[in-house]
């Protein structure tokens, strides 16, 4: 793929090979940076928080993005069936007040959560002590729009630092796998 801002100066250019590598990361890092989690995540990560307090709907998807540091941000479409779900199953009880349904785990809800574990937003922000790769994939992203926006605006020798920048990053990284 060329980048669009290196038109009309051929591939030679040096920002072209920049821009490659960059969307490159980018696709490989959005992959698995995606927002969408699975069915089971939403169900754990709503029994973790019922565990903690009673909550809504919504203070539970926000609950949700603020943990994951912006990471994960479930949808009503994935919490509310969820909801019904854990109800059906009789794991959690909804008591409405003041026009709003407010969710608590019953007792055999709360055995459920203390047996689930770690939180399924701890693994994704990188808080969690099962998570292997963490924050790794948002710095990947981060990193990925920095070279971008150096490849978009800035000069040959802007160009060529940030590709020296990056060529020692790539060394430290794999000097981190070598220890052990």
């Amino acid at each position: 793929m060329s980048s669009p801002f290196a038109s009309g100066m051929g591939d030679n250019w040096p920002g072209t090979a920049v821009w490659d590598a960059v969307e490159q990361l980018r696709g490989q890092f959005e992959q698995k940076a995606g927002t969408r989690m699975g069915r089971g995540d939403v169900r754990a990560a709503v029994l973790a928080l019922l565990a903690e307090k009673p909550m809504h709907g919504y203070q539970i998807m926000a609950e949700i993005e603020e943990r994951s540091g912006g990471s994960w941000k479930p949808s009503p479409g994935s919490v509310y069936p969820t909801l019904q779900l854990l109800a059906d199953e009789g794991l959690i009880r909804a008591e409405e007040s003041n026009g709003r349904k407010t969710y608590s785990l019953t007792v055999e809800g709360q055995t459920v959560a203390d047996v689930a574990g770690d939180a399924p937003w701890a693994a994704q922000s990188g808080r969690g002590t099962g998570s292997k790769h963490g924050a790794l994939p948002k710095a990947g992203v981060d990193l990925a729009q920095a070279i971008a926006q150096v490849g978009r605006s800035g000069n040959a020798k802007q160009v060529n630092e940030a590709v020296a920048v990056l060529e020692e990053a790539r060394r430290k990284v794999y000097a981190i796998l070598a220890q052990d």
